[in-house]
């Protein structure tokens, strides 16, 4: 099934499928094009009762869910499920409902809302928020030039930039942030946590078994409350001397972890072609 429509500007973008690939394309002016391609003889059918409409600026593709638990024989001798396209403007916001399904955007969105049982999501450039909620599946995103709110039980994290707060839950996935321009708050039981470069405000981190790793840039003071009751701790920063003459940007490093190893680290200044957000 293909549908295209004429639009002005970015859309606000509503997927509901419960498994297979939702792909998002935002490079396309002027239109919007929506491909439902069914993997199995059962998903052919729900394509065809596949609900897709555009109202003002908000495009929806609704896909219904299977009946029944019948067996599958696409299940052993292929790939079952319905692959989405979505091909928009550049910065429109989208936001998907799954139970399995893989979430990937390419380019620049506006937002990204997830909810997931156990499909990835994976992003290039965010420009605003990010939201996800997910049991297994694994987050993997580039850029984020808003806030960050993740909730996952067995999934990775990983994150290139935040530009904004950013709220990371994880019971036993590991976490990874590149780079973040403002708070950081990270709960995790056992798997570990790395932040690369936290350059102001604060980093609140807490974790029972996984060991957590966070650098601080160049340029900027921290303060430091690490406690652990069972694991090693220790600091590269020179207390005597790191602190910058002209009174930097503050970050507070407030760590707990349980038998997990704490690490705190001087990460390089930003390199002159970075922005570093206020």
């Amino acid at each position: 099934m293909q549908k295209t429509f004429d639009v002005t500007g970015p859309l606000a973008i509503e997927v509901q499928l419960a498994a297979g690939e939702i792909e998002i394309d935002p490079t396309l002016d002027g239109r919007a094009e929506v491909e439902l391609v069914a993997h199995d003889e059962e998903s052919q059918r729900l394509v065809e009762e596949a609900r897709i409409e555009l109202r003002d600026h908000h495009l929806v593709v609704d896909v219904p869910h299977k009946r029944g638990g019948g067996f599958n024989l696409s299940l052993i001798f292929g790939r079952t499920g319905i692959g989405c396209r979505i091909r928009c403007p550049a910065g429109s916001s989208v936001t998907a409902k799954t139970k399995s399904a893989d979430v990937t955007a390419r380019g620049t969105i506006g937002g990204l809302d997830v909810r997931t049982a156990s499909g990835d999501v994976e992003a290039v450039d965010v420009a605003g928020s990010v939201n996800v909620k997910s049991a297994s599946g694994d987050i993997r995103i580039h850029t984020v030039g808003g806030g960050l709110n993740v909730q996952t039980a067995s999934g990775d994290v990983e994150i290139g930039a935040v530009r904004g707060p950013a709220n990371v839950q994880t019971a036993s996935g590991d976490v990874e942030i590149d780079a973040a321009d403002a708070d950081v708050h990270a709960m995790v039981v056992s798997g570990d946590l790395e932040l690369g470069a936290v350059v102001r405000g604060q980093v609140n981190a807490q974790s029972v078994s996984g060991d957590v790793t966070v650098g601080v840039r160049r340029g900027s003071t921290a303060y430091l409350d690490c406690n652990t009751l069972s694991g090693d701790t220790s600091s590269d920063l020179d207390l005597q001397g790191d602190a910058p003459a002209d009174g930097g940007p503050l970050v507070e490093v407030r760590v707990k972890t349980v038998s997990g190893d704490i690490r705190i680290t001087r990460a390089p200044a930003p390199a002159q072609s970075e922005e570093v957000h206020a």
